[in-house]
């Protein structure tokens, strides 16, 4: 893999902070989250001239690089990854970096502008000042600015539902995020439960590692690697679904939160076919309803449903392909559409009972998601749901921009391929930025006192992090 040259201007040295240089630092911008869009966020800064700091709670590339399994890839091709100033320019723009290939792309971004990036702080409270600037309170000492991005991202506190604690005290769980390789885990079967991107893949990895799987699936959409000759990613793409802005949809949360199609670029890219891996052995099963003391899992009858569910979108973005190659007169080499490989049998389509010994799992595998936590954003921003309220980014708090969000502009945002773009325009942004009245330190809180607006960390030893986009 090679990268272009970025064309960039100096990288503003002079501004990177040490630990000792924190507290009491002043900056136009503080970047907090230095992932691919904090960094992002970054280079448009230093092309401009502003001044300002990127702080990350772990390493640059920490999600790629410590949240990941072994065999994980991209599910969208290396062309897209369209940092700025950075893009792919390697021998393979159609197949898909691996989880190493990845992190080094990252970190050879960072190197190419050297961004005023402090490692190892993690912000602990954004509070707005009297003089119409914010306090960023860190574990390595308070600094403010005129302006602040959050691009902590939005995958940050894993979800594990409560009825894991039912779970019998021999079996080995854990997250998604926390899965590595299958020669990790005790010998034995495996549960999956999620059938999102990261479920789907998971269970493949594990099925090719010769593991019995069981995998309880939910409503996850699925899409074809490739239709009539190309990648789907490149037809859609040519189809302007990608720059599509989400004000242009009718339902702007629905999909605002709405899952990801589960497919993968691994060894070149294929379907994930749940259904050929049910032929080939995979148990599949409808959601996980319940656990009961005794080790018996219930599984609801929507195993048919959701396998039908997901097959009728993938043949539906087929056919929004072919109306396409139609419309525009394109010679693409036909495809013929093929029936389902495998059918679930008639006791599928009523709840039924599994006995985890009996069935010999040792393993749960979560993949159920992740949630926010922004109880140490202490600005009344957010909707019942915990969810920042913005337009592509921009808060109603002036001088505050979140970045990084799924679909916060476009399909695109957030990953390699958008965030670029929606960074450059929230830099438009705090350019033209005119500050209003400033906020007081003793902020008249929508409702009740600071403290009541947002989680007691003291007192709510039970809260949970709301649920975001899968």
């Amino acid at each position: 893999m090679s990268i272009q040259d970025p064309h960039h201007t100096d990288p503003m040295s002079a501004t990177t902070s040490t630990e000792d240089q924190l507290a009491g630092m002043h900056r136009s911008v503080v970047v907090i989250g230095g992932g691919q869009a904090g960094l992002s966020m970054s280079w448009w800064l230093a092309d401009r001239g502003i001044d300002h700091v990127v702080l990350e709670a772990d390493r640059a590339g920490h999600e790629w690089r410590d949240r990941r399994w072994d065999s994980f890839c991209l599910v969208t091709p290396n062309w897209q990854c369209a940092l700025p100033g950075f893009g792919y320019a390697g021998d393979d723009p159609d197949g898909f970096m691996v989880r190493d290939e990845i992190v080094e792309y990252l970190e050879k971004f960072v190197a190419s502008f050297n961004p005023p990036l402090v490692e190892g702080v993690r912000a602990t409270a954004l509070r707005a000042r009297a003089a119409g600037t914010f306090e960023i309170r860190t574990d390595r000492g308070t600094l403010t600015a005129d302006q602040v991005v959050v691009a902590t991202g939005p995958y940050q506190v894993p979800r594990t539902p409560r009825v894991a604690e039912r779970l019998p005290e021999g079996i080995h769980q854990l997250h998604s995020s926390q899965y590595r390789n299958a020669d990790e885990l005790p010998e034995g079967a495996v549960l999956v439960v999620g059938t999102g991107q990261s479920g789907s893949q998971i269970a493949e990895d594990l099925h090719l590692a010769g593991r019995q799987v069981h995998l309880a699936t939910g409503t996850a959409p699925r899409v074809a690697r490739f239709y009539r000759g190309r990648d789907c990613v490149a037809w859609l793409s040519d189809m302007g679904t990608y720059t599509k802005g989400i004000e242009q949809f009718s339902d702007t949360e629905t999909v605002r939160h709405k899952t990801n199609h589960y497919v993968t670029g691994r060894d070149g890219g294929r379907d994930i076919d749940l259904r050929r891996f049910a032929r080939e052995g995979m148990r599949l099963h409808g959601r996980l309803a319940a656990v009961t003391g005794d080790g018996t899992l219930s599984f609801g009858p929507e195993l048919r449903a959701n396998l039908n569910g997901a097959d009728a979108v993938s043949e539906g973005i087929k056919d929004s392909i072919d109306a396409y190659i139609d419309a525009n007169g394109i010679d693409a080499p036909v495809e013929e559409r093929r029936a389902p490989v495998w059918q679930p049998g008639p006791e599928a389509d009523e709840p039924y009972e599994l006995d985890l010994a009996e069935a010999g799992i040792t393993t749960v595998i979560w993949s159920t998601g992740f949630g926010r936590d922004n109880r140490w954003i202490e600005l009344p921003i957010f909707d019942g749901r915990g969810y920042p309220t913005h337009d592509r980014g921009v808060t109603s708090q002036p001088g505050l921009y979140f970045l990084g969000l799924p679909w916060q502009h476009t399909w695109g945002s957030g990953r390699f391929s958008g965030v670029a773009d929606d960074a450059e325009h929230l830099l438009e942004q705090i350019v033209t930025a005119r500050r209003g009245s400033a906020v007081a330190d003793g902020l008249h809180w929508l409702a009740g006192t600071p403290a009541s607006s947002y989680p007691d960390l003291d007192r709510d030893e039970d809260w949970v992090a709301p649920r975001t986009a899968n």
